[in-house]
């Protein structure tokens, strides 16, 4: 019987590092409360149109919102692990690309009277992927900025 083949292929990935001058507990509701995440979630000045959490492992997030352009995006995925207010990991899946499945690790440390948040997202399918998410994310760690500072 053949060895199983395994999958040796390096996928990319990126890390993000951001102070938020918030408290912890505040990023994190940010992240698990359906009406704060209408607030800010997306790249740009795009409208959420949809926002649901069932934050505990085994539970599902999705999220639906616009980009400037008008083009409408529908992402999923299962939280895998949850520490409340310092950490949230999940995989990551666009409804048009479901064969395309990432995961992200979120995580919240305390630093004086703020915090710092970790984005870690990998396993892309490949660099062009990670390049378009990176960007994005900057986006959206940006207007999270604005809404929890």
């Amino acid at each position: 019987m053949p060895a199983p083949k395994l999958d040796t292929q390096i996928k990319p990935s990126l890390t993000l590092k951001r102070r938020f001058a918030a408290p912890a507990e505040k990023v994190y509701a940010a992240w698990t409360d359906p009406a704060q995440l209408m607030r800010w979630f997306g790249p740009d000045s795009g409208p959420v149109h949809d926002a649901e959490t069932d934050v505990r492992v085994g539970g599902r997030f999705s999220v639906s919102f616009s980009t400037e352009d008008g083009e409408r995006h529908n992402v999923s995925g299962e939280y895998k692990e949850v520490v409340p207010n310092e950490k949230l990991a999940f995989t990551w899946q666009w409804i048009t690309m479901p064969e395309r499945q990432s995961y992200v690790i979120v995580t919240i440390k305390r630093d004086g009277d703020g915090c710092i948040l970790t984005l870690h997202h990998e396993q892309f399918f490949d660099e062009a992927a990670r390049d378009g998410h990176e960007a994005g994310w900057k986006g959206t760690l940006e207007k999270l900025a604005r809404v929890v500072e």
